[in-house]
């Protein structure tokens, strides 16, 4: 990918370009599924924060737990989930948008001081589409687009996911970019598109095998 590829992929639907990556370890809690689904959702996480380079923790000093995914079956069960309207501004108001929409899935992200992600909430409600799909699709997408701050306008003509043989997977320049974004040197927020370039010349260096 180049820079202006990359550049689309952080530049929102107002036009301005804003990168941001998580600032604190991530200590993930996942509600309303079974534990042997528990135990798949948690894997991806894992393997996508190694992946990115990052760290995962047992706990955050500030939240207890910074990445919360929810599943469930209809979004006026987030109506009755406690203490849930405290992290979610406008909660209520919310879920009925939501379902206005017949939307599947939703997220929202808390940001520290300096605008990195310090926490990130994942809601997915069940439809029949997404009940047909395996839960380690289900979470490798949901956990992509939570390990970046993505433009609301990635992935909707370029799917982060790929289709290998019989299996799916993360595009190979997707994970390439996770990579770099995550790269010691790179910035944990930006809002030049000149750092979309930065991002380019990183995964280059990457893939030639250059240590920097």
């Amino acid at each position: 990918m180049d820079g202006p590829e990359i550049e689309t992929l952080f530049t929102r639907s107002d036009g301005a370009y804003l990168f941001a990556r998580w600032g604190r370890p991530i200590v993930p809690v996942v509600f309303g599924v079974e534990d042997t689904t528990l135990a798949v959702v948690k894997g991806v996480v894992e393997a996508v924060v190694a992946l990115a380079g990052h760290q995962m923790a047992e706990t955050d000093a500030e939240l207890g737990a910074n990445l919360m995914l929810f599943f469930l079956t209809d979004w006026a069960e987030l109506r009755d989930v406690p203490r849930l309207g405290d992290m979610i501004p406008d909660l209520e108001a919310l879920t009925y948008r939501l379902e206005a929409a017949g939307a599947n899935q939703y997220r929202s992200f808390r940001f520290d001081a300096g605008g990195a992600i310090k926490a990130a909430f994942v809601f997915v409600r069940m439809d029949a589409d997404l009940a047909e799909a395996p839960a380690e699709v289900l979470a490798l997408s949901q956990m992509v687009q939570v390990i970046l701050l993505w433009s609301d306008q990635a992935f909707k003509t370029r799917a982060a996911l790929v289709t290998v043989g019989e299996a799916i997977a993360l595009r190979a320049e997707i994970a390439a970019l996770i990579r770099a974004a995550y790269d010691p040197v790179m910035p944990r927020v930006a809002h030049d598109p000149s750092h979309a370039l930065r991002l380019a010349a990183r995964m280059g260096l990457a893939g030639q095998g250059v240590n920097t």
